[in-house]
């Protein structure tokens, strides 16, 4: 098992009399593995919301989508389930699943009461899944549809962070349309996972078997990428690097003992790239091939037991020229875009708070037309709808709210 690392610039000339410059790096990430056979074994944990407001079709879809999810998982597979009300409780304690009729018949025994609080949950969860981390690959499926009335927000905030630092991921279901979004978005984003939205009952089996189906790719966990800029080279102060595929997700940069800056970007999957993009200036530079940056990966392999493994180093160059003209790269390009749309929709969504109805219909106007250049026609269908009935004095629903928000971050997978 190995890294796959394809670093590029959106524009690799440099205009050798300009004194400064600004560039887009992209840095295509995955997993390469020598078979594509699950050889780690999975350790999840399903963390499900059953309060009152779950009551009915929601909570049986649910449980039928659970239920589904234990069939799939392989003999020396680990699985805890935690539920929560307006308490917490583990229906199933963490496990090597040997008997998975037991573990359907306490799911299915599972009734709707009470409030929501998701915090309680999610500690729950965290504390199972440590249980079963050593040589696995750990995550959590965190399903609510609801405020966390019961429950602090910013705990579900620390708790998503200490679950990073334990390396589980932690991945985000958004039931119905009045769950919060930017809650949801937290928990995924600080716990390396994804955010996904089921609006409809029906589609809550597909969306949990498009996970499922994603998270058996993971080959390669607790990857951080490291970066060595040359002197004349450094990171922009504002939000100087970002996710950008197979979500978007802003990420934060410290700063390694060894001097490198260091950006941790979670699990790593063998048919998934992940592709980070940085945001460089450059201080003028002699003419010819120059150095700009030097690239290094350290992850884990659970597979053979190994932590803080190195991969090669990966150079990047930019071509200085007394005659400069611009060579841009499509591919970066694209992903440049990704992030405008991101930003663009959290922007409107800002001004939308502020009362702001037409700065943010504006916003979501320009974010569409970002998605149209990128060929997301879903997104800017989607956008454009919002942006139309802002202008015409309406309020977005829920609905409109998530889909927005999903869209923003990720081109639909049922478009």
């Amino acid at each position: 098992m190995k890294v796959s690392l394809q670093p590029a610039l959106n524009d690799g000339n440099l205009d050798g009399s300009q004194p400064n410059s600004q560039r887009q790096l992209a840095i295509s990430i995955s997993a390469v593995a020598d078979s594509l056979n699950r050889n780690v074994p999975l350790n999840l944990c399903l963390i499900l919301d059953h309060s009152g407001s779950m009551s009915g079709r929601p909570l049986e879809t649910v449980k039928k989508a659970a239920c589904r999810i234990v069939d799939r998982l392989n003999p020396g597979d680990r699985l805890s389930v935690v539920v929560f009300d307006h308490r917490a409780k583990v229906l199933v304690s963490n496990q090597t699943v040997e008997d998975p009729e037991r573990i359907k018949q306490q799911i299915n025994k599972l009734s709707a009461d009470g409030g929501t609080a998701i915090d309680e949950g999610l500690q729950l969860g965290i504390k199972e899944l440590t249980k079963g981390n050593k040589d696995s690959i750990s995550q959590a499926f965190l399903l609510t549809d609801g405020e966390n009335e019961h429950g602090s927000n910013k705990r579900c905030l620390e708790f998503s962070k200490l679950a990073a630092s334990y390396n589980l991921t932690l991945n985000t279901l958004g039931f119905g349309d009045n769950w919060n979004q930017d809650v949801l978005e937290q928990i995924a984003d600080a716990g390396g996972g994804s955010l996904s939205h089921i609006q409809q009952p029906d589609e809550a089996e597909a969306k949990f078997s498009q996970l499922f189906t994603r998270i058996q790719t993971v080959s390669l966990t607790n990857a951080y990428l490291l970066f060595s800029l040359v002197p004349k080279v450094r990171l922009a102060e504002l939000k100087p690097v970002a996710q950008v595929a197979p979500e978007t997700i802003e990420l934060p940069v410290q700063q390694d003992p060894d001097g490198r800056i260091s950006v941790r970007i979670g699990d790593l999957m063998r048919d998934v790239e992940r592709v980070i993009l940085a945001n460089l200036y450059i201080s003028q530079l002699p003419l010819g091939r120059q150095p700009i940056a030097q690239l290094q990966v350290r992850y884990d392999d659970p597979s053979q037991n190994l932590t803080g493994i190195l991969s090669e180093i990966f150079f990047v160059e930019a071509n200085v020229t007394g005659q400069y003209q611009s060579v841009v790269d499509a591919n970066v390009q694209q992903h440049v875009l990704a992030l405008a749309k991101y930003r663009q929709t959290q922007l409107a969504e800002t001004k939308l708070q502020m009362g702001d109805r037409a700065g943010a219909a504006t916003m979501l106007q320009t974010a569409a037309k970002t998605a149209l250049q990128m060929g997301d026609m879903s997104a800017a269908t989607v956008l454009q709808t919002s942006a139309t009935q802002l202008q015409a004095g309406q309020d977005l629903s829920e609905a409109d709210r998530k889909k927005t928000r999903i869209v923003s971050k990720t081109i639909l997978q049922d478009s």
